[in-house]
């Protein structure tokens, strides 16, 4: 239960910042960091399991059919990124305490950042591949909210549309990728699925979930060629990119890949797939971060290099080559998320990032330079911080492939091109920010250091980073070890962290790639000028321009097909299933199966001859709308007939009560439609329309002669023989709908409350004119409420309201249940509306249908709720027999709870639309002739 809580702590915990904004700041960040610090805490109590080499899995049983349990998992690796989430998490609290401003509306702020940190915790945490997908979307929703938090900035809008539909894209990849993966391993548990590597890479179907796995990794992390919408959404605030691109989203990616490395790595393909991508991504990010005059622009370029580099060290394949990836991701969270909070320091004191004007601020704020020097240095990979042990594994990585054969110098190659233009940029960082001559023009003027609070969160990360790099044995090497062991699935393989290792080539490539930044640096003005004469490719143009073209097109093959028509929709719904089912009902050698046609006897046939009368008179007469619609009522009746006749007395209820809430509806919103329709078809349409309809009916009665005329094994066998004994109930259809299928019917009542509440909202204030006379030309009659509807309507109520009653209880063993219920008591309550008008009814009745659809779907809810917590299912039933004095014995069964949810949903929901139809003309302005 632990992780789970430490899952939910922040989604619990989101609505105090809310709450507490308005009482002040502090206040606000201080009740940010209780679900945090409760996490860290809850957390820490698995330290000793985890580090012993352990996995702590703790799992509920969800929808087992599908494989999707609520299962976490906690080893070495989701130990390692809880902690960086959780770790960052609290600093960054504090840090964007100080830097947000006053306008900026800080609850909001706290409450996204909440709701991402839920997120990212899920996705290390789960154990259940299905409910990891959740929480990955999740991520990309929040994230698109934290990126466009300053939604008044241009910017800050595109730039969180384009992280959205990249890595929203790639999620979906990923979704086919993992469905795909838990086919072939029969389980979408990582425990099953980290076991079957073999089975994976030996499946056919490898090649394709390795390609879909790998575009939601990439675009997620922000690998070449999906790069480019991490520098665009540093329109973002500064905590947010301190946050999201450099400790949590980003690595998002490189998690899963590290995740998945036991069973997708070790082939030939994921080597190639994995490495190029990286090295790519590597040397591109490297290579643009020097270029950059935003300060954040440099920082978010140098993260796509570094993790290129991540990507890179898993593609190697190697044992260490993954140890030293893992190890990369630590060290380049504590340095980047320092460097970007210093950025944001310097923005905030200056009022602009661009490093052509910010020379000098050694002068005017030394603490905060120093920070930010030994947070650059870490990530240039200077000797003594943690970015050089990190970087001296990967340079001797890089060696000790040879996969491209006669071509694998040119992995160590690209790897001490981009050291050296690393060691470039973030010289840059240093020397052109807080040296390079005096401050050109700021904003403010002259800056100086911030609030003390402020800087308490850079000065820990940089701590981390010196100790790390002095003392990594004393420091990091336990939790590297167990995280790196988790990631491997196997023991590790002998590696040291030792400050020196003796004079060897990775300790040359280190010192070439030092030496050769700094001469790089002194030599950027020319290259600068070179690269100002490169055409310039705007990502973010090129993404809105691909974007407003596919909108457009979109909008044109929209046009097509919606041109508002309903006889166009119907026309290309009736065109398509002839062609598709016609097309293979043609192919079969002969229509008419083995199996003998039932006897038709007289009362069904001539009920079959009224119904289809009683149709086509529909058709014939829809001009005449109150005669079309008694006579689509007619059909209605004959229907539920039918019904009645097959042996299916439920399902003849729900139509009897469904016909007469949808007669009532219909005659409400006929009264304010033209008294007849206007023709508008052609005589040439018309013969069309009757041509389709026709093929139609013959297609469907030939699909009905095909199956009932061959012998199909169907699923009701199952249910009636379930029905008693699994469900407690001997009426199969409401125990298919309250236990069997209770899920669908929770979605269901779930989908009719939303649709209650938004056709409420439509329909709210809105007033039409009421027509002075009827379809004959007379005027309506002075009295409102007819006194004889009236009485008749009082004396109905109460027998309804009883008859509904009894529905309601003996729907688990006969005929009757929630649903039906509660449309018999919606129809006996709208009745006392058209009888007695709004005010009396409302004054009286007096309950808010709102309020009753809502507890309908929470009831619904805590039903299934409540089998978690005795460890059963979502939604499964309880029932047995208990003997009551004076009564006798009976049964109760849990499902009765979930039909009373249905039964309120249903009610609240019809009486929300039709009690407000009844409003429209209330008020309405009187039409005269």
């Amino acid at each position: 239960m632990t992780l789970a809580l430490i899952v939910l702590l922040p989604l619990i915990g989101f609505f105090l910042p809310l709450l507490t904004a308005a009482k002040g700041r502090s206040l606000c960040a201080l009740a940010t960091m209780v679900a945090p610090v409760l996490g860290l805490v809850l957390l820490w109590s698995h330290a000793a399991t985890v580090f012993a080499g352990g996995v702590v899995v703790q799992s509920w049983p969800w929808i087992e059919r599908l494989g999707l349990n609520i299962s976490f998992r906690l080893d070495g690796l989701s130990f390692l990124f809880a902690l960086l989430i959780l770790g960052i998490g609290i600093l960054v609290i504090l840090y964007a305490r100080y830097y947000l401003a006053k306008n900026d509306p800080m609850g909001r702020f706290f409450f996204y950042l909440l709701l991402f940190m839920a997120a990212m915790l899920g996705v290390v945490l789960s154990e259940n591949l299905l409910l990891l997908m959740f929480f990955w979307e999740l991520t990309s929703l929040s994230s698109f909210l934290l990126i466009g938090y300053w939604s008044h900035s241009a910017e800050a809008r595109k730039g969180a549309r384009m992280s959205l539909v990249v890595t929203g894209g790639g999620g979906l990849a990923l979704l086919a990728g993992v469905l795909l993966l838990g086919q072939v391993v029969g389980s979408y548990e990582l425990s099953a699925v980290l076991a079957s590597g073999d089975l994976i890479r030996d499946h056919a179907l490898y090649p394709l979930i390795l390609t879909l796995v790998l575009l939601g990794v990439f675009t997620k992390s922000a690998q070449f060629p999906f790069h480019f919408w991490l520098p665009h959404a540093m329109a973002a605030p500064t905590p947010v990119s301190a946050y999201l691109h450099s400790a949590t989203m980003v690595k998002a990616g490189v998690f899963l890949l590290a995740r998945l490395y036991p069973a997708l790595s070790d082939t030939d393909l994921w080597f190639f797939m994995v490495s190029i991508t990286g090295m790519a991504t590597l040397l591109l990010g490297a290579c643009i971060a020097l270029f950059q005059h935003d300060l954040k622009g440099l920082l978010a370029y140098s993260t796509i290099s570094h993790l290129g580099l991540i990507t890179l060290l898993f593609g190697l394949d190697t044992q260490l080559a993954a140890v030293a990836a893992v190890f990369h991701i630590i060290n380049h969270a504590t340095f980047k998320a320092s460097l970007f909070m210093a950025a944001g320091i310097i923005d905030h004191e200056t009022g602009t990032r661009d490093m052509r004007r910010i020379n000098g601020l050694w002068r005017y704020m030394p603490h905060t330079a120093t920070l930010a020097m030994v947070a650059a240095a870490a990530m240039a990979g200077v000797p003594l911080l943690n970015g050089f042990l990190s970087k001296e594994m990967f340079f001797t990585e890089t060696l000790q492939q040879h996969q491209f054969g006669n071509y694998s110098w040119i992995v160590p190659l690209v790897a001490v091109l981009a050291g050296i233009f690393s060691v470039a940029y973030s010289l840059r960082f240093i020397h052109d920010v807080f040296f390079n001559g005096k401050p050109v023009n700021l904003p403010k003027f002259p800056p100086h250091e911030p609030t003390r609070y402020m800087k308490i969160p850079v000065e820990i990360l940089v701590a981390l980073c010196l100790l790390v790099g002095l003392a990594p044995g004393f420091t990091i090497a336990g939790l590297l070890a167990v995280a790196a062991g988790a990631t491997l699935g196997t023991e590790l393989p002998p590696y040291s962290l030792a400050i020196w290792h003796g004079f060897n080539l990775p300790l040359v490539m280190s010192f070439v790639a030092l030496l050769l930044g700094i001469l790089i640096y002194f030599g950027r003005r020319r290259l600068l000028g070179w690269y100002v004469h490169l055409p310039q490719l705007d990502a973010k143009n090129i993404f809105e321009l691909v974007i407003q073209r596919l909108v457009n097109l979109a909008a044109v093959f929209t046009l097509r097909l919606e041109n508002m028509s309903l006889q166009r929709y119907l026309l290309w719904m009736l065109l398509s299933a002839l062609v598709v089912s016609g097309f293979w009902l043609l192919r079969l050698p002969a229509l008419r199966g083995p199996v003998p046609l039932a006897p038709v006897d007289g009362a069904t046939l001539v009920c079959a001859l009224m119904l289809m009368t009683a149709a086509a008179a529909t058709a014939f007469w829809h001009r005449r709308r109150l005669v079309a619609l008694v006579m689509l009522s007619v059909v209605g009746l004959f229907v539920a007939l039918a019904f009645a006749r097959f042996s299916a007395p439920d399902l003849a209820l729900t139509q009897l009560s469904v016909e007469s809430v949808t007669i009532i509806l219909m005659m409400l919103a006929l009264f304010f439609l033209p008294r007849t329709t206007p023709v508008e078809s052609s005589g040439l349409r018309r013969g069309r329309d009757l041509l389709i309809a026709g093929l139609t009916g013959a297609l469907v009665a030939g699909l009905c002669l095909a199956v009932f005329t061959r012998p199909y094994d169907s699923i009701a066998g199952y249910f009636l023989a379930n029905s008693l004994s699994g469900g407690g109930g001997t009426n199969v259809v409401n125990v298919i709908l309250v236990d069997f299928r209770g899920f669908d019917t929770m979605g269901e009542i779930t989908v009719l409350a939303i649709a209650g509440v938004g056709i409420y909202a439509l329909i709210e204030g809105l007033r039409l004119r009421k027509p002075a006379l009827d379809i004959q030309g007379r005027p309506w009659a002075r009295g409102r409420h007819p006194f004889l509807l009236v009485n008749l309507s009082r004396l109905i109520l109460p027998l309804a309201l009883m008859v509904s009653l009894f529905i309601f209880l003996r729907g688990h063993n006969l005929p009757g249940g929630g649903f039906i219920a509660g449309l018999i008591t919606a129809v006996a309550l709208i009745l006392q509306y058209i009888a007695s008008g709004n005010a009396w009814t409302h004054a009286r009745w007096g309950v808010n249908y709102h309020h009753l659809a809502g507890a309908g779907v929470i009831i619904a809810g805590l039903t299934g709720v409540g089998s978690w917590l005795f460890g059963y299912p979502f939604l499964t039933s309880a029932f047995g027999h208990f003997g009551i004095p004076a009564v006798g014995e009976i049964e109760l069964a849990t499902a009765m709870l979930f039909d009373l949810g249905v039964y309120l949903t249903v009610v609240g929901a019809v009486l929300l639309i039709l009690s407000n139809l009844g409003k429209l003309a209330t008020h309405a302005v009187r039409e005269t002739e």
